[in-house]
């Protein structure tokens, strides 16, 4: 009976003291569950796994403290017309060589390298897949540091942010740069425990990711901050005498060292000095579903698809409303983080994300974005980079632009060609079922298309190509269920829809 009698006494749900009491507990159970993952670590290295699980309670208590959307749309201003908070690219002064000198003595490049190759159909970490003349996008990164070291007799270290998930094949890569100019740091990023979505706790049982990977998960880029701190090399790199560093997505080959926006940060001509800039680009209909910046506040901030009202997301689509997008290239003063973090007040918003593993067991995983750092610091800056500077492989689709004729490779830096009449790049879509991976991918093309003159490409179905084709203008190339088509060698396709069965047959 009394179990009855405590079942009416039910707290109404919608009262704040049940809230209160239930998170309370939630954050309890949750400390005692971290404890126990603590206790199966061995002893030298429960030092450091502390950290991390420390890390990964106050981002847990945030998210439970979090009531509603982060911000409120009616609170967001305009970004002011004037170029005050976003500067155009062309109106920086570029600065003459023997600057150049002093000026990279103080920058630290960073790149994140957590991501695997798997949603291209690639094992390990996405970092080595071959992107143009077998070279990865780690050989490119490596030449391009390479390359300003030697033009500019300088030495910019740099630092890669692994994951769990790619740290052991990187290093094994990057043995092979042993003899080059260039001064390599890694540091993983953290590892935090996926939580059941129904009883918010962890799944995992013990701390040895290695013997139940799923169970585990690195924490999105915003984490780079604290495990760039903990690593011991922001401190280093500071009394080294750096002051910023540029982060950068491995996979973004258009981020290249800028030396107009390194002079901007360093030698600013009204003496104040930003110590977070943003580059963001046009958006343009392929990027809708970017990160823009607004003014939020009196501050530049990043807002993220996930953060907008389902009633707004057209809004937020628009180009018109909001022009830029966030490239995620970002410069930062190095002191400036050690003070927000030493401060506790980097707030980045929690992106919660919602996974069904391979058991059917519904995790959430907490990560956060490098970029939502940005109202923590003083003096935000957003900078509008030509389009040439976002130019990010997530799709082999994107690969096909990259291996193609639109670029020539210089010093690990891709150029578009000056053949090109605009400097805008092609729309392309390939359709899932035949292209998604690299390895179908390429063995569908006998070698990669000429795209100087093409404008919008759509394939869909079991389409393949000869050699020496050439697109231009509109292609759609659509194979229906059941059918293939050929492109024959050295064909010209321009402003053509090609659909229906076409087999070329080996005679």
């Amino acid at each position: 009976v009394a179990s009855e009698v405590r079942g009416h006494q039910r707290a109404p749900s919608g009262s704040r003291e049940f809230k209160e009491l239930t998170k309370r507990d939630a954050l309890i159970q949750l400390q005692h569950e971290l404890d126990k993952l603590l206790g199966t670590v061995p002893e030298p290295r429960q030092p450091a796994v502390k950290k991390e699980l420390d890390g990964f309670a106050s981002l847990f208590h945030r998210f439970l403290q979090e009531e509603g959307p982060s911000v409120d749309w009616d609170r967001i201003e305009k970004l002011p017309e004037t170029l005050v908070m976003v500067r155009d690219y062309s109106t920086l002064p570029q600065p003459s060589t023997d600057q150049a000198h002093i000026m990279l003595d103080k920058l630290v490049v960073v790149k994140l390298n957590g991501g695997l190759g798997t949603s291209m159909g690639c094992h390990g970490p996405k970092s080595v897949i071959p992107v143009r003349s077998d070279l990865t996008f780690l050989d490119l990164t490596v030449q391009q540091i390479e390359h300003l070291n030697k033009t500019y007799k300088a030495n910019v270290p740099l630092v890669l942010m692994n994951s769990f998930n790619t740290d052991e094949d990187t290093q094994k890569v990057i043995r092979k740069y042993k003899g080059l100019q260039v001064e390599l740091y890694t540091f993983n990023q953290s590892c935090f425990p996926r939580i059941n979505r129904e009883s918010l706790l962890p799944i995992s049982k013990n701390c040895n990711t290695e013997e139940d990977i799923e169970a585990w998960y690195p924490p999105g880029h915003g984490d780079f901050y604290e495990s760039f701190r903990n690593s011991g090399l922001l401190r280093k790199f500071i009394d080294a005498g750096r002051e910023y560093c540029f982060i950068s997505n491995i996979d973004n080959l258009g981020a290249t060292v800028d030396l107009n926006i390194l002079n901007k940060l360093l030698n600013p001509a009204d003496g104040q000095s930003a110590e977070f800039v943003m580059e963001v680009t046009d958006k343009t209909r392929a990027d809708v579903k970017g990160g823009t910046l607004i003014q939020y506040e009196n501050k530049l901030r990043l807002l993220e698809i996930a953060q907008v009202p389902k009633e707004h997301v057209d809004e937020f689509k628009s180009v018109k409303t909001f022009k830029f997008f966030n490239t995620n290239n970002l410069w930062a003063k190095l002191d400036a983080i050690e003070r927000v973090l030493n401060q506790n007040s980097l707030n980045m918003e929690i992106i919660v994300n919602n996974k069904s593993l391979a058991n059917g067991t519904n995790v959430i995983q907490l990560e956060t974005a490098v970029g939502a750092a940005m109202k923590s610091f003083e003096g935000g800056l957003g900078i509008n980079v030509p389009r040439s500077r976002f130019l990010p492989v997530k799709k082999t689709s994107d690969l096909l632009l990259v291996m193609s004729n639109l670029y020539s490779l210089k010093n690990g830096s891709l150029l578009m060609s000056p053949q090109r009449m605009f400097p805008t790049t092609p729309l392309v879509k390939l359709g899932d079922n035949h292209f998604s991976k690299v390895k179908e991918f390429l063995a569908r093309f006998a070698n990669i298309p000429d795209l100087i003159e093409l404008d919008h490409l759509t394939v869909s179905g079991d389409v393949t190509f000869g050699r020496g084709v050439s697109l231009k203008g509109t292609v759609i190339i659509i194979a229906n269920h059941g059918d293939r088509i050929d492109i024959p060698s050295g064909a010209m396709l321009e402003n053509k829809i090609v659909s229906g069965n076409m087999r070329i047959l080996d005679h």
